[in-house]
């Protein structure tokens, strides 16, 4: 998450053509993106809560927040899977404040790609010795169905004009001027809990920098 602070780039994991978007349906706009740490419906027994009461700790350091500005579909599962992509871009963060590549929050709320992914990211922090601090904003959100997966594919903009690097020794904050860079498209496949899986998880995520339609 400090793309500011880092020269390293930010993988973006293609999105497999399996699981391409077919189909939409209880789409979710609102108004309210590189895991910066790097450069850069309906009601069934399949729809679990977004939380778990059993889930790991997703809390922060007091000098970060992370915003999320998004309208709750309507529709169960979207609302499901949606809300644990929004736990795992916290436990990206808290893996990040925790110094730690293999934090079990990530863990919890990821699969395949997208576990790997946030490994990837937390690790460049620790190796540069950066942690973060500001305001890590999400808005923009849209959540559409994945015909051939039964998944749900959530899609939110990033602002990370507010947030910043800040080294783990001197505790020097690292600020930077605003510009396209700052914001930023996810996208998060999110796989629908099945067997001993009981709740969405994120199994693959696709980053696109520079995006000015995201501009605000």
């Amino acid at each position: 998450m400090a793309r500011r602070a880092l020269t390293t780039t930010a993988t973006a994991l293609t999105i497999a053509a399996s699981f391409l978007l077919t189909g939409c349906g209880g789409g979710d706009d609102s108004s309210s993106g590189d895991i910066k740490g790097a450069d850069t419906g309906s009601s069934s027994p399949s729809a679990s809560a977004a939380g778990d009461s059993k889930g790991p700790d997703l809390s922060l350091p007091g000098d970060l927040k992370v915003e999320f500005d998004a309208t709750q579909p309507s529709d169960t599962r979207h609302a499901a899977a949606l809300g644990n992509a929004k736990n795992y871009i916290l436990a990206l963060n808290h893996g990040i404040t925790a110094q730690d590549p293999n934090d079990p929050a990530y863990q919890f709320y990821s699969l395949g790609n997208a576990t790997k992914y946030a490994k990837k990211q937390i690790q460049a922090w620790v190796d540069d010795k950066w942690t973060a601090t500001g305001v890590d904003s999400y808005y923009k959100t849209r959540t559409d169905d994945v015909a051939s997966s039964g998944g749900v594919l959530v899609t939110m903009c990033r602002d990370q004009g507010k947030f910043y690097g800040k080294n783990v020794d001197t505790q020097k904050t690292k600020y930077t001027k605003a510009s396209l860079n700052d914001y930023q498209e996810f996208r998060l496949l999110m796989a629908p809990p099945k067997g001993s899986q009981k709740i969405w998880k994120v199994l693959q995520i696709e980053v696109q920098g520079r995006v000015k339609e995201c501009q605000r």
